[in-house]
């Protein structure tokens, strides 16, 4: 008689029988779903440790749903591969009302799923379990091969997840929430997975933070998202948490953590869009609006000159996309690798830059101070989070999260000029603007400001249209622009701001938020009567370049 190998767990029961699986393989089964693994794949049941932390760093199947105080160690890096089961009831009702992939009746499988950020979704009718399924470029092949594998066995219960996807909270709209992580000063922290809604609600109460770090989107997030919904984050919002949203995806081509991005600046760039791209995608599933700042987490590489450029490409890359989408930009990097490099690079016109900073420095101190890493001056416009403790466990109101700390001094809140000096200079303003005989005029759009406005095809050679202005001091000016937006127009237009460190280059896509006043950031400016804000063609963008108006305003 063939030889039976049982391990019973509670009320689940993970099966290995020799006839059913080859040596280097094993069957696990859950309430009737049956999937063929790798032997050398670990199988955690959740409901027999419920503080197992659900990572995905090493290679295993979970049975259950994460527990809502997950003890997670502080060696998680990256992602292998892993798969989570869980019931399909109304805890999951959420998860399969989004992007999850339903098997017809008699089938644990689906013919075509859907990867989004690694992460699969197959929702099984006839076994009511919802299966997520995390990997990577490198393991994709063998998790779709997992899935494939799938049956149904003994004790399946059949769940209907139509029935379940119409009891799930209504869809929560941008509108609905503020832009965040909003205007805060103070305390926050940030930590692998959510946290439950009653951890949360413990921690409102009793702790000193009051913003949190999320993993809205990327590749290389070590643990679950479970608890990562908009219903969650329309939740904390109303309860006064102001939410970091991270992307951990491509990181330093020369670091050790995977995926990586390109060595080269121009890959480097587009990668770096098309992850900006996935990432308003994801924030928008969530509920954060428009407005928001999304901070790419780069963790530490040993910088080189080839290497430092690819990360700054990467980031400028980053950077244009999400204003095209309407969303700011931010950096998460350790103080000694992405923050120096980041912060030498300030006023480099190469590169566009982030609008807030992230940074990890753990010198134990609750301030934005960056050190020698970054000058006060940049990025001092209540643009800073300093991570200045890391890898340690605390308690509050008895429930223990495996934390980071981090101290907050930041606004996503648009600054409208302030009472004061204010300066417009239009194309047409007579004495102030300055052009080659390269620049045509166009009174083809009706968003222009004045009676026309300038336009140029985009060269590899510099010729600037300057816009000139008498500033009655030195000091910090809110610059902002206005041109008309169409499809043919430059998706990457290069405006160069003139500050008393050198020339500043800021990327805008004229294809959209056209007939406005587009903020271009905050700037050091020089008193005095000179060219202060120009309009390069010197840009790899497609489409006219176009020329029209400037507003500098004293802050």
């Amino acid at each position: 008689m063939a030889s039976l190998a049982a391990v019973i767990l509670g009320s689940t029961a993970l099966v290995t029988p020799t006839w059913a699986a080859p040596p280097d393989e094993r069957t696990v089964s859950y309430r009737g779903y049956q999937v063929t693994v790798p032997a050398d794949w670990r199988v955690v049941d959740l409901a027999e440790d419920p503080h197992a932390c659900v990572r995905f760093d090493r290679p295993t199947v979970y049975l259950g749903r994460p527990g809502d105080e997950p003890w997670c160690p502080p060696d998680l890096v990256g992602r292998t591969a892993g798969l989570v089961i869980e019931p399909l009831d109304a805890g999951t009702a959420e998860r399969i009302a989004g992007d999850a992939a339903v098997t017809a009746a008699g089938r644990a499988t689906v013919d075509t799923l859907a990867s989004r950020d690694g992460t699969m979704r197959v929702a099984v009718r006839d076994a009511g379990v919802l299966v997520t399924a995390e990997h990577t470029p490198d393991t994709e092949a063998t998790v779709r091969r997992i899935l494939a594998s799938a049956s149904l066995g003994r004790g399946a219960v059949p769940v209907s997840p139509d029935a379940l996807r119409a009891s799930a909270p209504a869809t929560v709209t941008p509108a609905a929430n503020t832009p965040q992580p909003g205007t805060y000063t103070g305390k926050g922290f940030d930590t692998c997975t959510a946290p439950s809604q009653s951890t949360m609600d413990t921690w409102r109460a009793s702790s000193p933070y009051r913003a949190v770090g999320i993993y809205i989107s990327g590749a290389s997030r070590s643990c679950t998202q479970a608890n990562l919904t908009a219903t969650w984050v329309a939740n904390q919002i109303s309860r006064g948490w102001h939410l970091i949203p991270i992307e951990l995806d491509n990181q330093a081509p020369c670091g050790t953590r995977t995926p990586k991005m390109s060595y080269d600046p121009a890959t480097a760039r587009s990668q770096g869009a098309t992850r900006a791209t996935s990432a308003v995608n994801a924030a928008k599933a969530l509920g954060l609006p428009a407005g928001s700042a999304i901070y790419n987490d780069i963790e530490h590489y040993p910088s080189s000159a080839s290497c430092t450029a690819a990360v700054l490409s990467y980031l400028s890359g980053w950077t244009e996309r999400l204003h095209a989408l309407g969303y700011l930009s931010g950096m998460y990097s350790s103080g000694s690798s992405g923050v120096k490099d980041l912060c030498n690079a300030y006023n480099d016109s190469r590169y566009t830059r982030v609008d807030h900073l992230f940074f990890g420095w753990w010198n134990g101190v609750a301030d934005t101070d960056a050190g020698t890493y970054c000058p006060d001056g940049y990025y001092a416009n209540r643009q800073r989070i300093h991570q200045y403790t890391g890898d340690t466990n605390e308690t509050w109101g008895g429930v223990r999260i495996y934390i980071d700390r981090d101290f907050l001094d930041v606004s996503t809140t648009p600054s409208e000029p302030p009472p004061g000096f204010t300066v417009t200079v239009d194309n047409t303003t007579p004495g102030r603007f300055t052009a080659s005989a390269s620049w045509g005029t166009s009174t083809y759009s009706s968003q222009r400001v004045g009676p026309d406005y300038r336009f140029a095809d985009p060269v590899s050679a510099s010729d600037v249209a300057w816009y000139k202005a008498n500033l009655p001091a030195t000091g910090t000016y809110e610059v902002s622009v206005w041109y008309p937006a169409t499809s043919g127009y430059n998706d990457s237009t290069p405006y160069v701001v003139a500050t008393t460190t050198g020339n500043q280059t800021v990327r805008v896509n004229q294809r959209v938020n056209g007939g406005r006043w587009v903020s271009l950031g905050v700037f050091t400016l020089a008193a005095g009567d000179g060219d202060k804000v120009g309009v390069s063609r010197w840009t790899t963008g497609t489409g006219y370049v176009i020329a029209d108006a400037v507003r500098i305003s004293r802050v």
